[in-house]
């Protein structure tokens, strides 16, 4: 595909979850994943595993404005944007439930094939405050 740039990058991922109700937790990933960059936009890819379930995700990462888009096992759209609130969504198998986005703090900075990118948000679900998420992404060429 014209325009396009891609490499392969090891993935360190913190997630710290602040529900409202309950203990914060902290989940570290090391993952494989690639490293995109197509029409002047960063894309970062990469799968997980949970509990014997895949899921993909796809991140267009930004300093004011990033996307978090997830499929397979779980299917989620989070737009993070620092200036104003987004709406996504998350699909269950009880259905779509629909997803306020509230952007605390967003920081994206990379060399060539290496970068880290923070985010911190709230989430909000039927108008409530579900907690504070903090998702802290470093990634690294594969040599």
């Amino acid at each position: 595909m014209a325009n396009e740039a891609k490499s392969q990058v090891n993935i360190k991922l913190i997630s710290t979850i602040r529900p409202i109700d309950g203990e914060s937790e902290t989940f570290e990933m090391w993952l494989n994943g690639h490293l995109l960059e197509k029409a002047g936009s960063m894309y970062l890819k990469y799968e997980e595993v949970q509990e014997d379930k895949t899921i993909r995700t796809t991140m267009k990462l930004g300093e004011e404005q990033a996307l978090i888009m997830r499929a397979g096992a779980v299917k989620m759209r989070l737009p993070l944007n620092i200036f104003e609130q987004q709406f996504g969504h998350y699909e269950s198998e009880f259905g779509s439930v629909p997803l306020v986005i509230q952007t605390k703090k967003m920081t994206f900075t990379r060399q060539e094939v290496s970068g880290d990118f923070f985010v911190q948000y709230d989430l909000l679900m039927s108008g409530q405050s579900v907690g504070n998420y903090t998702l802290d992404i470093t990634f690294t060429e594969v040599q």
